[in-house]
């Protein structure tokens, strides 16, 4: 299994240095860490901020600027929607809330951030994840879970939309 996660890091390395010529994958980054002082899940949703901004302007039929938005409102609104349409969890067999906490560009990609609250522990993660699936149907969704210091890693290529890690 670790093989495998080390070919998509080179991959993900791969895919940096060909990101300012048109990138040549369509791959998100979910990472869920458990904060068990907070007694929250927190996700980071990564993804490519040109595609991002496709993916938006085709799905809500508005322009999108996510690196300099002139309304930043009304880009947390999208971004809101889309990951709320696009991703779901249950963690230990119960749904996990999303709550949205806000979103943030860094050159070329964009970061959705959202969590679950009241998780106490974590034991099993069932994902949801068709983020990007509208727009490429190569896509290619990696999901890194952590609880208590250990990672397990899982990922879905279109059209496959369903997968559980357990610890």
């Amino acid at each position: 299994m670790a093989g495998r996660f080390f070919k998509w890091s080179i991959l993900l390395l791969a895919g940096a240095f060909f990101i300012s010529w048109a990138h040549p994958f369509h791959m998100s980054v979910v990472e869920m860490n458990h904060n068990a002082q907070d007694k929250t899940l927190e996700i980071s949703c990564k993804i490519f901020t040109d595609d991002f901004e496709k993916v938006l302007a085709k799905n809500y039929n508005t322009k999108v600027d996510l690196i300099n938005p002139p309304n930043k409102a009304a880009m947390d609104s999208l971004v809101k929607k889309y990951v709320f349409s696009h991703f779901a969890l249950n963690v230990n067999g119960k749904s996990g809330s999303l709550v949205y906490i806000g979103f943030e560009t860094d050159k070329e990609a964009s970061y959705a951030y959202v969590e679950v609250d009241n998780v106490n522990a974590v034991s099993k993660v069932d994902i949801y994840n068709n983020l990007m699936y509208d727009m490429f149907d190569d896509q290619v969704n990696i999901m890194h879970v952590i609880v208590a210091g250990k990672r397990q890693s899982t990922k879905l290529t279109f059209p496959d939309k369903q997968a559980s890690v357990a610890f």
